[in-house]
């Protein structure tokens, strides 16, 4: 799964290496960027992550009558304390155009997409994103190294995102601050909380740490928080949903 989608990237990094040639790279963005781990820390002990996904390849469509714009401000008014926002098109129907939308309620940005080259670093920061994704098993240790570098120079934070202990361990040694656990299984797009019941074990202080996939119901939610980690990141649970606000305000604790 993950090589089709590095396969699906590779139009978008050819683009930006000829705009890096004709020396057209996007400026970086210059005003204040919310931080992104200030907020989750702010929502101890549990903080939701709120994802705007328009579709997946488990799924397909998903409530693609809901605007950005429209959603962005239902989270923020139900008790996100960030929004994850997919960017990656082919798969998940998603535009980096979004973050400039969504940014407008006021919550820190992730951008959520399959990066793979330092100028998709140099991309996401001229805009208003204020953390992106990076998946240790889609990287060598030394572009893992190296992304990570660009990531912080640019004022950005990374959500790098593991699937077991090898990734972790990776992901430990290249300085990861906030880590993200998902519990899907790549191959058959199953989930299973036994992956982050396992690597709950080895969460080390100073770290954040988010738990990602099959979180559905406020049980799950509150299970998390019993492991250890600090936030969990949904989207297809809410974002299925007739009203996604109201959803992720259950799941959050703040339904009236």
């Amino acid at each position: 799964m993950l090589e089709k989608f590095r396969a699906a990237k590779a139009a978008e990094v050819r683009r930006l290496v000829g705009l890096e040639a004709a020396q057209q790279l996007p400026e970086p963005y210059k005003g204040k960027r919310p931080s992104f781990s200030d907020a989750l820390i702010a929502k101890a002990p549990m903080a939701v992550i709120a994802e705007y996904k328009r579709a997946s390849p488990s799924m397909g469509d998903i409530n693609l009558g809901l605007g950005p714009h429209d959603v962005a401000a239902m989270y923020a008014a139900s008790g996100a304390a960030a929004i994850s926002v997919l960017t990656e098109e082919t798969y998940f129907k998603g535009s980096l155009d979004y973050l400039e939308t969504m940014s407008r309620c006021g919550l820190p940005l992730l951008r959520k997409d399959f990066l793979l080259h330092p100028l998709q670093v140099v991309q996401t920061a001229a805009t208003k994103a204020s953390a992106l994704l990076l998946i240790v098993r889609m990287l060598t240790d030394v572009e893992l190294n190296e992304m990570l570098r660009l990531t912080y120079d640019a004022g950005l934070e990374a959500v790098v995102e593991v699937f077991d202990e090898r990734d972790l361990e990776r992901a430990e040694a290249a300085g990861a601050h906030i880590i993200q656990v998902n519990n899907r299984d790549l191959d058959t797009l199953k989930t299973d909380f036994a992956v982050a019941t396992r690597l709950a074990a080895y969460k080390r202080p100073g770290r954040l740490w988010i738990a990602a996939s099959g979180i559905k119901t406020r049980a799950d939610v509150e299970a998390m928080q019993a492991l250890g980690f600090d936030a969990v990141l949904v989207g297809t649970s809410i974002m299925a949903e007739a009203d996604p606000g109201a959803a992720l305000a259950r799941l959050a604790g703040s339904a009236a």
